[in-house]
């Protein structure tokens, strides 16, 4: 009717840019046709929850606890590296990494640039004054960043795929390598159409010499008020001449590891989502005791490569201390014979040669009840005088 009608256009006036498009026409055919796509939506590999049954007020009173809220900010400044002269100069090996904060990182890898998940927005949200606040500033401006090659985006919560960032990167001229169904979104912000490839779970591309497949993940997906699950989520694989990288998206502890690991594997590096957990989301999210064992399952069970952890630090979207997940990836990488790397935002490093790690996170963080464990190496002179810097 010529009122319904009416109505639904003064609504999408109102609907915020950021929250994307839905997917129509043959992108919405192609999912339709997905494996993946089951009964109208998306499934995992495995039966999840995205919340506990009677876990929300629970929930609500571990957020709203004076000492949660105290525990889960840092008490003093972030600690961030402007990486621009060393990015200036190709990486020695073939392969260098360079966690931004969160889940965003700049893989050089082969003669290639790879952004993954680049968030460089103030709030993890569709609104400017609402939603998680960024706890430290980006260790260098967007415009700053020499073009990359690809930019790659795991699955479209706002934490993940952020529009101005999107925006600001099609002058690179860079292409966007997505899941299923997130292109509706790329497209409707004015990427082009042909640089855009959209990727159902198993499926690659090429750039250049890197052969990029979508891997499956166990999480969900969310934007703005669309219906649920239409588009996927996924975690990724960059294989080139010379080297494998894994980026793990978000997602819950599932046998796909095991799986992707034998098909793709092994790794000479794995980006591995390692916070944000809480049990009261067990299956979407891994804690690091998880992102170490899913490090091991996609090494083959060998303690080979290592493992650099990823989304946690930068905004406050769970309930633990904000240095839970870097301590408990240390012990738990420590424990298991995995070499995990710690970098404060901004601080490239290549694999092949790790750096000694230092828990930089104990000068700014509320310490546990009993005390920091003890860590026997001692960070450089210039590090602690940083750290000191910023107490």
């Amino acid at each position: 009717m010529p009122g319904s009608r009416s109505r639904r256009t003064r609504l999408s006036a109102l609907r915020p840019a950021s929250f994307g498009a839905r997917p129509t026409g043959e992108r919405l055919a192609r999912i339709r046709r997905s494996p993946q796509f089951v009964a109208g939506q998306f499934r995992n590999p495995v039966q999840t929850r995205q919340l506990l049954d009677g876990s929300a007020l629970p929930m609500a009173r571990t957020q709203l606890s004076r000492e949660g809220r105290l525990r889960r900010a840092p008490v003093g400044r972030i600690p961030v590296v402007s990486p621009t002269a060393e990015l200036a100069v190709p990486p020695a090996s073939g392969l260098r990494l360079t966690w931004l904060g969160h889940s965003t990182v700049l893989a050089e890898i082969d003669g290639r640039r790879v952004l993954f998940d680049p968030v460089w927005g103030e709030r993890c949200s569709p609104f400017t004054w609402a939603g998680p606040k960024r706890m430290h500033p980006m260790p260098v401006e967007l415009a700053e960043l020499d073009p990359v090659d690809a930019v790659v985006i795991s699955h479209d919560h706002y934490d993940h795929l952020d529009m101005p960032t999107i925006q600001a990167l099609i002058g690179t001229g860079a292409v966007f390598v997505v899941p299923l169904g997130v292109g509706a979104d790329l497209e409707f912000w004015d990427v082009p159409a042909e640089r855009i490839t959209e990727l159902d779970w198993h499926e690659a591309t090429r750039v250049g010499d890197l052969t990029l497949t979508a891997t499956p993940a166990q999480h969900f997906c969310g934007r703005g008020l669309r219906g649920p699950q239409h588009t996927l989520w996924a975690s990724w694989v960059v294989a080139g001449p010379g080297h494998r990288i894994f980026h793990s998206g978000d997602t819950g502890y599932f046998p796909g590891f095991a799986e992707i690991g034998a098909a793709h594997g092994p790794f000479d590096a794995t980006m591995i989502q390692i916070g944000a957990y809480s049990e009261f989301w067990p299956d979407i999210h891994m804690d690091p005791a998880e992102g170490v064992r899913s490090h091991l399952d996609l090494q083959g069970g060998a303690p080979t490569g290592v493992l650099l952890p990823i989304h946690w630090g930068t905004f406050n979207l769970a309930p633990h201390p904000w240095a839970e997940p870097a301590e408990w990836t240390l012990s738990a990488g420590r424990k298991a014979g995995v070499t995990t790397v710690h970098p404060r935002p901004g601080e490239p490093f290549e694999p092949a040669e790790p750096p000694a790690g230092y828990p930089w996170w104990r000068a700014i963080a509320v310490p546990p009840v009993h005390g920091w464990p003890a860590w026997p190496p001692v960070a450089p002179p210039a590090v602690e005088a940083d750290l000191a810097a910023d107490r």
